[in-house]
């Protein structure tokens, strides 16, 4: 009988990041917002779930962890996105300007 082994391997990645002079216009945040963005990079892992689940993972241990509140910002027409962060727990909040055109900002707080 073939041996087989286990194998896991990565689909995607995650960046949470301090809010800076590049996201002012998120607008005032509570001291201690972080944002986040996510990516998966593996075809067959999309629309089955993962990303919701990747994000909401994350997010509750840091709010567990003490943080105020996590921002988010898709492009407003990447629904796909923006369903992903509402299964995740974040509200739809307002559309902002950044140095990267139009985004959905999305808040998610304990």
């Amino acid at each position: 009988m073939p041996e087989r082994s286990a194998r896991s391997t990565g689909f995607g990645y995650f960046q949470c990041y301090r809010l800076t002079a590049w996201n002012t216009g998120f607008g005032p945040q509570p001291e201690g917002t972080r944002g986040i963005d996510q990516f998966i990079g593996e075809s067959d892992m999309i629309a089955r779930g993962h990303g919701s689940a990747f994000i909401r993972q994350f997010v509750d241990g840091q709010l567990r962890q003490g943080l105020p509140r996590i921002v988010t910002d898709p492009d407003p027409l990447n629904a796909r996105a923006v369903r992903a962060y509402e299964k995740a727990g974040f509200v739809r909040d307002r559309m902002v300007e950044t140095p990267d055109g139009t985004a959905l900002l999305m808040v998610r707080e304990p």
